[in-house]
């Protein structure tokens, strides 16, 4: 997808019904963000914030649908750059064509996790196909640590299978949790798991102390360390938590997506679906993209133009780093 927000949003502290000495999720709410082209479709946005870039290196989640393409037109998201990051594609229902300059030619669809490398850059398109009536699922980001930005393209497809734990169905797409394991390499540590929880239950889900986590609901009300999450709320909890205990409120199963990592402490400049580490980085790949230089490559197979990058702002294009982690207590 192509990010085209010029200013993000702010969390809340949750609320819950704990004692003030246990953690408590910080709730990212989501805004409606137009993405870029004629034919552009809105997302519901919850990361970036102003207050929190990233959740381990995961610094971006875009949630849309359930739309029937009927009304909305679907999906069409012309050629588009990227750099110094990953995209991360997951599907509940509906399916997407992939193009993109390395070649490949994918069909996302539900369960299927699609994950393309753009680190020194590449470019892709993103198109709902013509067997889609409802379109709904999540695209993603990862940021790249400085050793790693200016990777080589890639593109992997993986279809994990489900796992049961207690009242809860699990997909693990990236990382470890459930006894599974996703085969997808990253390079920083992370977790990326779909959960589909029983109606009206509790489940405890073993996690790796070391990552902070957050977790958006897609629909259904979900407690997670006593606050209550909403449909396209994200819940943030940082360090120090080996369990996640989370409680379907609702009468129907819920569905919500993890995400978990370390910290990652590096700064980060990101403007249009550019990553770097200051604003000249920014400047370089404009410039690039707009000469139609290598560096991206082209796309095949797309019925249209390529995205125009936007223009610069009239000022330096400043880092983004988190705040200092929040640290659960037992």
């Amino acid at each position: 997808m192509s990010d085209v927000e010029a200013d993000p949003g702010a969390p809340r502290r949750g609320a819950g019904d704990q004692d003030e000495a246990a953690p408590r999720a910080d709730v990212l709410t989501a805004r409606d963000v137009p993405l870029g082209g004629p034919r552009a479709m809105t997302v519901r946005r919850t990361l970036p914030q102003r207050a929190r870039t990233l959740i381990g290196a995961w610094c971006f989640v875009d949630h849309y649908g359930p739309d029937d393409i009927a009304d909305t037109g679907g999906m069409d998201v012309a050629p588009h750059p990227h750099t110094g990051l990953q995209t991360v594609s997951w599907l509940f229902s509906g399916e997407i064509e992939h193009r993109d300059s390395l070649g490949s030619h994918a069909l996302v669809r539900p369960g299927e996790l699609n994950l393309m490398t753009g680190g020194y850059g590449i470019s892709h398109s993103e198109v709902s196909t013509a067997r889609t009536t409802i379109l709904h699922g999540v695209q993603l980001w990862v940021a790249l640590p400085e050793e790693h930005r200016r990777a080589a393209r890639d593109f992997r497809h993986h279809v994990p299978s489900p796992v049961r734990l207690g009242g809860a169905e699990i997909r693990v797409f990236l990382g470890s949790l459930a006894g599974d394991t996703s085969p997808v390499g990253t390079f920083t540590p992370l977790l990326g798991a779909e959960l589909v929880l029983d109606p009206r239950s509790t489940t405890t889900i073993p996690v790796d102390s070391a990552f902070e986590h957050g977790l958006l609901v897609d629909h259904g009300d979900v407690r997670m360390a006593g606050t209550l999450l909403r449909p396209a709320e994200l819940g943030y909890l940082g360090t120090g938590n080996d369990t996640l205990t989370l409680t379907n409120e609702s009468y129907t199963p819920a569905r919500a997506v993890l995400l978990g990592g370390t910290p990652f402490e590096e700064q980060i400049v990101m403007w249009w679906n550019f990553i770097g580490r200051d604003h000249e980085d920014i400047v370089e790949a404009r410039e690039a993209w707009e000469n139609a230089s290598d560096r991206f490559g082209s796309v095949g197979g797309y019925d249209g133009d390529r995205l125009p990058a936007p223009a610069l702002p009239n000022a330096t294009i400043a880092p983004r780093t988190n705040p200092t982690p929040l640290k659960g207590t037992r």
